[in-house]
């Protein structure tokens, strides 16, 4: 009897998709002004593999309306590589991205004001990383960053500065 009902109780447990936990709602940023995402945003927080590469960063760059050339640095099996991608905005705060990782989303969950540090993910949990202007960002937009994670469903156990 014991058993059957600890098989129940794990058949209610909600599924993980990557980082986050699949049953949790997730949103994007349905103020996203893309036009304000263009430049250099550094990875200051993300997860697994990415999180011990060292320093990371991307540069948006816009080519076309909605669409953007994105250029920068990713984690590869030795280290930091350089990476181009083309991103297509496909919803408010919501992107397509393909490149040489192949194709994935990628949604802004949040973002300050100012543009200064934004949380980055995707339904799927494949993507999982707070970014900033700074390598540096201030200590409240970093916490807002992590709160704004945990909101739309992902483990912040897991997530770890670079």
């Amino acid at each position: 009897m014991t058993i059957l009902a600890l098989a129940l109780l794990a058949g209610c447990a909600a599924p993980v998709a990557g980082n986050r936990d699949a049953g949790t709602m997730i949103a994007s940023s349905a103020l996203f002004d893309p036009s304000r995402f263009v430049d250099v945003w550094h990875v200051v927080e993300a997860y697994g593999a990415e999180s011990g590469c060292g320093p990371l960063a991307e540069t948006w760059a816009p080519v076309a309306p909605g669409r953007f050339r994105v250029t920068g640095t990713s984690c590869g099996p030795n280290g930091s590589r350089a990476f181009v991608a083309d991103a297509r905005l496909t919803g408010p705060g919501r992107f397509t991205m393909e490149g040489s990782f192949g194709r994935r989303e990628v949604w802004i969950l949040w973002i300050d004001g100012d543009y200064r540090v934004a949380a980055l993910g995707s339904p799927s949990g494949d993507v999982g990383r707070i970014v900033a202007r700074s390598p540096t960002p201030r200590a409240d937009l970093l916490a807002a960053a992590r709160e704004a994670m945990d909101f739309n469903g992902y483990d912040l156990t897991g997530l770890a500065g670079l």
